[in-house]
Parts: structure tokens; sequence; C-alpha cells
């Protein structure tokens, strides 16, 4: 078991998160791993820890000091997560569209790992957020951000004149909502190293901004909470589930499957069985933000994303790839080291692939 961080951050304004397809009148409900690396890496270089930042997390062979799961919602003391796909969506209801919630609490979950029965009556699915909540009061039955869109329009500093309108989505956040995500470190040496500045880097970013339209004063958050605590203790325990004791039935059969909390670009030397497990996919792009190159496109990477759950052989390394266009004189780290919960699945599993 690993120690980690808990970092809750508390939106102080709208949060632009670009969709893959980069349109900008959609905006993703989750900041994913990648792109949470990116920005705590640009905090490491005003920090003056570039190069030891990279070489202890991106462009080692072994395994990274410390690693970021994507930052998902929370509201209150309810963190939630996107759900083990090898358990969710439940058995069809007449009442809850399950498959209609991307984001669960982690309650939901350990309750899925052990094969409990999910009460209908007690849970609705929130359009807006595509969070399961809990069923009751109007006060209660509404997610912890609502997805808008902003309308703006760039000014001739000359003229004065209103020129290229536009439409920018974005995430509004409920009051005591916001966004969580896990730092993961490898040992104790590698906490010594790096918890003071991890923290650091989160306090940073909240006065600089996340995400897109920084410049408008979007991504910005209050001071940064953070819990220390043992890893994956401080989420879920996620346990086999007890034998149901029928006479003249087997137990049944269980394997410990790899649930990613974060994208994952497999490394060379990482053993999934691919034919087995449940997960899907997307290519990840973006531009460069660097003076050497600022604006360049970044080359596409096809990544496992976050929910999947995977089998493998040992311990999952992951990859941090160089995505850097041609010509630029830096690499530029395409973040996949994974962030993973080992969970029970009942055998047989087979592979489940969405493109």
């Amino acid at each position: 078991m690993s120690r980690g961080y808990l970092v809750r951050l508390r939106p102080t304004g709208p949060w632009r998160i670009g969709p893959d397809s980069g349109a900008r009148n959609r905006v993703d409900r989750v900041y994913h791993s990648d792109s949470l690396y990116a920005a705590v890496t640009s905090a490491m270089l005003q920090l003056g820890q570039l190069d030891e930042w990279l070489a202890a997390t991106a462009n080692t062979g072994a395994a990274p000091a410390v690693r970021l799961s994507s930052a998902f919602p929370f509201y209150r003391d309810t963190l939630f997560v996107e759900p083990p796909k090898s358990h969710w969506p439940p058995p069809p209801s007449a009442r809850v569209r399950w498959k209609g919630a991307r984001f669960v609490p982690l309650a939901v979950v350990e309750a899925l790992v052990a094969e409990k029965h999910l009460d209908e009556e007690r849970w609705t699915v929130d359009g807006e957020s595509e969070c399961l909540i809990p069923a009751g009061s109007s006060a209660r039955a509404v997610g912890p951000f609502r997805a808008t869109v902003r309308r703006c329009a760039a000014v001739d500093r000359i003229t004065g004149v209103s020129v290229e309108p536009h439409e920018t989505a974005c995430l509004e956040f409920r009051a005591e909502a916001g966004l969580w995500t896990v730092a993961v470190f490898e040992d104790q040496d590698a906490e010594n190293r790096w918890g003071d500045l991890v923290k650091a880097a989160f306090r940073l970013l909240a006065d600089s901004g996340f995400g897109g339209e920084r410049s408008r004063g979007w991504g910005q958050t209050a001071a940064p909470e953070f819990t220390e605590g043992e890893f994956p203790a401080m989420l879920v325990s996620a346990q086999a589930p007890a034998a149901n004791g029928v006479e003249g039935e087997a137990a049944p059969a269980f394997e410990t499957a790899n649930w990613l909390l974060a994208m994952y670009s497999p490394a060379a030397g990482d053993s999934v069985d691919w034919r087995r497990g449940v997960y899907t996919y997307t290519s990840r792009g973006g531009r460069v933000e660097s003076a050497a190159g600022h604006g360049s496109a970044k080359r596409i990477l096809r990544m496992v994303t976050e929910g999947s759950v995977v089998f493998a052989a040992s311990e999952l390394l992951g990859a941090a790839p160089d995505v850097a266009p041609d010509g630029l004189p830096h690499p530029v780290y395409r973040y996949g080291r994974p962030v993973t919960v080992p969970i029970p699945v009942r055998l047989p599993s087979v592979a489940k692939v969405a493109p």
C-alpha cells in the first residue's frame, strides 16, 4: 500500500476543460490526468524543479516517484468517480437509467464490487452533470456542476468595434462542490522528496488556473485542501464478495483486476491481457504551450480511459511518450502513468472494447 494525498479543488469561477473533439461549444466533465500532469509540470518549472520532476515522473524506465489521477467531481463529503466498467451499469431498471450516469459515489463502487443490490428508490441521475445522486428533495437532487455556454466577442483596441463573436462552453460549480484528485507516491523517499513540492504546485495553480481560458480568470480555485493517507484505502475498500453459502453450489471464482483512475498509455513491459477486461480508449491531442512552439499541434496518442478495468500479470508501469511535433527543440511528454485500484472481478471475464 502506498502513501497518497487526496486533493480537493474548489473552483471560484468557471472551468474550461476542452473535449477531445476540440469543439468550443462543448466541455468535458473530467480533468484528465495527462492535462493535470501538464499543469503540475508547468508549476514545477516555475518552482525551479522541472528537470528533476521530469526525470522522476516521465522519462524514467522505473516506477514513477509520483502518479496523478484524473480529477473527478465532488459535492460536500461525496466523491464521485467513473465506476469500473466491469461492474457498471447494473441491470436495467424501470425507474433509474443507470447507464446515463458517468459518475457515481465511491460508496456505490464499494457496493458494486461487493455485488450488493442498488436500491433504485434511493438514486436518480442528474442529466446536467451525469452524476448518480440521492433521490429525494429538490434541494438534494442536483448535481455538483452544470455545463453552460458563455458568449463573448473580441474588441478591437483601436476602433473599439466588437469583432469575432464566439461561444465557449464551461463548467459552473455549486457551492461546496469541486474536483478531487489523488497524488500517489512510490515510497516514503518519494513523498519526502516531492510531497511539499506537489502541494506547492497545486497552490500555485489555484491562483494561476487550470484548463482553458485562464487569461479570463477561468480555472482558478480556493486554497487546495490536502488529506494524507494510505492509498487506495483512503478511497475505497474493495473486497471480494463473501460466499453465499448455498449448499451444493461452488463458491464463485474471482480474480484481481486493475481499475483505472487515470489515463493509461501502456509501457512496453506491461503484461496486460487485452483479451480480457472491460476497457475503452480515446485519442488525445492538443497543442503545445511553450515559447519554443506555442500553438503547435502535439502528435496524437491513443490512450485507455478512466474507469477501464484491465488484467495484468504484474503492476502496471505505464509510459509518458514524447508527443512533440517535428522540429520542436524539447520533448513534450504525454503522461500515461496509471493510478489503479485493485478490485475483484468474477470469472470468466471477456474483453469488451469500445472505440
